[in-house]
């Protein structure tokens, strides 16, 4: 990759800052033009600092559109986690690393590459809470009869699906989900060709989905819940919804806890026990793996 001076002198004084782990260079001309947003060049600076806020500048240089990110280390972490800032990691992965200070960025690398069973079994859960979410508001829009509303909520839904099972075969999902699906599970990728091909009405295409997205959820339950009830076999008592809210090893599903865990006691892979609330007349639930 050819680098103007001009560019290069505007990102090589960061290279002497302490909090600087990592620099990457991304040119539109090498990549998909919406992952850089259309600027000719991105800049991803990477600092060592957990607290650091996503700070975004724009410049003209010789005539390039530069658009200059500044990201903690964290916010990476977080990102291959939940996959909320596919950029970052379309960047990672498609950009000149220019900068990399004690083989921080390799490391990153190498995470992706191999997906730890740590992040592996987060990611799952991760991916199954948000399919529930999508898959419960997708049913209640199709019986309401707002078929456009359930049909996108389904998509969605499907979607989580199909980074369920990437995941789960050690990749990540942030690239190209459906060329990745096409060649690992074949099943979902016809579920997807089915809802947007299809020769049936809208109306009966999510009915068919439904269907099949409920056979799904129900064998991809115990994937989809490892991580949430190891967690909780690791607190070794009950826990109370707000004891569960409160623990930082389930912050990355945390907006879809709640029905998470009605899933589970409902399919009986969790134990909800009653508990007398002191001084009180009314019970409080409590958690428990079965």
């Amino acid at each position: 990759m050819v680098i103007d001076q001009s560019l290069r002198q505007m990102y090589q004084k960061y290279t002497s800052h302490d909090g600087t782990l990592a620099i990457v260079v991304v040119e539109k001309v090498n990549v998909p033009l919406t992952v850089t947003d259309g600027f000719d060049v991105v800049v991803l600076l990477i600092k060592d600092e957990s607290q650091y806020s996503w700070g975004v500048q724009h410049y003209v240089i010789e005539g390039k559109s530069v658009s200059f990110h500044c990201v903690s280390i964290e916010m990476i972490d977080q990102t291959l986690l939940t996959g909320n800032h596919r950029r970052l990691i379309d960047w990672v992965v498609n950009g000149e690393v220019v900068f990399d200070r004690n083989e921080s960025l390799r490391t990153i690398k190498e995470r992706i590459d191999a997906l730890p069973v740590e992040d592996r079994q987060k990611k799952l859960t991760i991916q199954f809470s948000k399919l529930l979410r999508r898959f419960e508001e997708g049913k209640t829009f199709f019986r309401e009869g707002h078929f456009l509303d359930s049909f996108s909520h389904m998509m969605h839904a499907l979607h989580h699906l199909a980074r369920l099972s990437i995941v789960n075969q050690g990749m990540y999902s942030e690239v190209v989900v459906w060329e990745q699906v096409k060649r690992i599970d074949p099943p979902i990728y016809k579920l997807y060709q089915e809802l947007f091909n299809s020769n049936e009405s809208v109306e009966k295409r999510i009915e068919l989905l439904l269907l099949a997205m409920e056979l799904s959820i129900q064998s991809k339950t115990d994937l989809g819940s490892r991580h949430f009830l190891m967690v909780l076999t690791e607190q070794k008592r009950p826990l109370t919804m707000t004891d569960l809210m409160k623990l930082n090893e389930l912050e990355a599903y945390r907006l879809d806890l709640e029905l998470l865990v009605r899933h589970l006691v409902e399919k009986r892979k969790l134990k909800a026990e009653e508990r007398q609330v002191s001084n009180q007349d009314y019970k409080q639930y409590s958690y428990s793996c079965c």
